[in-house]
């Protein structure tokens, strides 16, 4: 999975298609990622102790991760990512339009 934690990503399909975030969590294992102020739902949350309240809430779902790319901080388009080996002999991503480091 390409996409990490902290990446600018756009939505690409679905009902948020267009829609711009930040990545708050990845799950590769899942093949998904959670992208901040996307695919929100309510959570109702039940009293676990007498007297306190119940409440409603608004939580992030995950969503594909075949449905988000990133955002080229660069050249600012949404592109696909490749790797190449930096001067130190490090993998690095790369933006595949401008060629250079994300």
């Amino acid at each position: 999975m390409n996409i990490k934690k902290g990446d600018q990503v756009i939505i690409i399909a679905g009902n948020y298609k267009d829609k711009k975030g930040k990545v708050v969590k990845a799950l590769p294992k899942e093949g998904r990622v959670i992208v901040e102020k996307v695919n929100i739902v309510k959570k109702h949350i039940k009293p676990r102790r007498q007297g306190e309240k119940g409440q409603v809430i608004e939580i992030e779902r995950p969503i594909n991760v075949s449905n988000v790319q990133v955002i080229c901080p660069k050249c600012s388009k949404k592109t696909r990512l490749g790797y190449t080996l930096s001067k130190d002999g490090k993998k690095v991503r790369v933006c595949k339009k401008c060629n250079k480091e994300i």
